[in-house]
């Protein structure tokens, strides 16, 4: 019998900034909240974009880089595989939960396409990106493309 398959992979954006914490063994910790946009039809055949929120939780180093780097708006992949959960509540009711529990993250976008009009989020503070300028920004130097010549017969090995 084959083995069972749990494995998510998501695209989508921040809805809020990392929270970063430890475990009593000092293990990283990093909680993050992905809306995820589906686009169906509604009930008047109109089409309409449904957001869908998935908590997210990372561990290790990969948590210690999601919290040093992302911010509120901006876009990642997330590939990991679902966790549910069970607890008893402070009223004493049952809760439960599924959460994705990251393998990888993805930057899928620099500071400045975060959709937070620019900013770099986190309140401006410089997370290690450096100054450099976005890499649609820089200059392209063409000089040295040519058009291909055109093939012959004989230049074809097979």
């Amino acid at each position: 019998m084959p083995a069972d398959l749990n494995r998510v992979t998501l695209v989508g954006r921040l809805t809020r900034d990392p929270e970063l914490r430890h475990t009593a063994g000092g293990q990283s910790v990093c909680s993050i909240r992905l809306a995820v946009s589906s686009r169906g039809r509604d009930e008047s055949g109109n089409w309409s974009d449904r957001a869908n929120y998935f908590d997210v939780t990372v561990f290790g180093r990969t948590a210690e880089t999601a919290s040093n780097y992302l911010s509120k708006g901006r876009r990642i992949g997330v590939d990991g595989r679902l966790s549910w959960r069970e607890w008893e509540a402070q009223d004493g009711g049952k809760r439960q939960s599924v959460e994705v529990v990251a393998n990888d993250i993805f930057f899928l976008d620099s500071r400045g396409d975060s959709g937070e009009g620019g900013s770099s989020g986190g309140g401006g503070a410089d997370r290690g990106w450096g100054t450099a300028a976005p890499a649609t920004d820089l200059p392209v130097d063409t000089s040295d493309l040519r058009p291909a010549a055109p093939a012959d017969d004989d230049d074809i090995p097979f």
